[in-house]
């Protein structure tokens, strides 16, 4: 089954189109499942805000309204599911797991973008010494073992920062891996950054040595297209690439959610 768990919409306030421009684009992709995962608002005891990374606590429900409209509307064409792309915020874990069942929510993604909370914390996408990644890394496992998260999303976020893969670089990968190996939780082989460009083109993720490494330990990888734009879905190549690069590594790609929750 073709499928994308990772999706995000204008409300996060860096993605663009509407949300059925994206069901749309997934259906003429040639998908079977598309999954909404735009990035999980906080109730912020600051009262931070950070509206250029996630939607205001206010539009959730709106968010979920609007993908169970398309899920009605589009059904016999394209399953959809409902989602967040998470951090794991140890001082707002309580409010989550209140919200998980009180709201109509699929499922959540790890996304480790943060230390402890993004409003003070840094951004992992930044790191640049062997004790910021150490934290990425702890701080990651962390959320996994809470049991919350379906996948470790972009687990090599740390290549964005970072300006070689060194000794650090695989400790972390073989931590990582071996973390989501214990606990049966894939890893995210993300292809957004170079969809975008990013890096001059090059991405900076999915990162092919920190692959190898996953794919030595024997964690399960699924794609991920951590689509931003209808044209993610839309267009085949990113996802075919993905295919092919996944089987050379010889590693178990993953495309569907009952498999995941197994």
């Amino acid at each position: 089954m073709k499928a994308n768990y990772h999706t995000h919409t204008a409300r996060c306030g860096h993605a663009k189109g509407a949300d059925e421009d994206y069901v749309r684009a997934a259906i003429d992709g040639g998908f079977e499942l598309l999954g909404f995962s735009d990035h999980m608002p906080w109730p912020y005891a600051s009262g931070f805000t950070n509206p250029g990374v996630r939607m205001a606590l206010s539009r959730m429900d709106e968010y979920l309204a609007s993908a169970a409209r398309l899920r009605e509307k589009y059904a016999g064409k394209i399953r959809i599911l409902t989602g967040f792309e998470c951090e794991h915020f140890p001082a707002y874990m309580s409010w989550l797991r209140d919200t998980l069942e009180e709201k109509p929510i699929d499922y959540l993604i790890l996304g480790h973008h943060f230390d402890e909370t993004d409003e003070t914390g840094m951004y992992f996408g930044r790191c640049t010494r062997a004790s910021q990644l150490r934290r990425y890394t702890d701080g990651a496992i962390r959320g996994l073992e809470t049991g919350l998260f379906m996948y470790l999303a972009h687990p090599d976020l740390f290549m964005r920062g970072y300006r070689r893969f060194d000794a650090d670089c695989r400790a972390a990968a073989r931590d990582l891996a071996q973390a989501c190996r214990a606990m049966d939780i894939p890893m995210e082989y993300n292809v957004h950054d170079r969809f975008i460009g990013y890096n001059g083109g090059r991405g900076s993720y999915p990162h092919p040595e920190f692959f190898s490494i996953a794919m030595e330990e024997g964690v399960r990888v699924i794609i991920g297209l951590d689509a931003h734009e209808p044209a993610e879905l839309s267009n085949p190549a990113q996802w075919e690439r993905a295919h092919g690069e996944l089987e050379a590594f010889g590693g178990l790609r993953l495309d569907d959610m009952e498999a995941l929750r197994k």
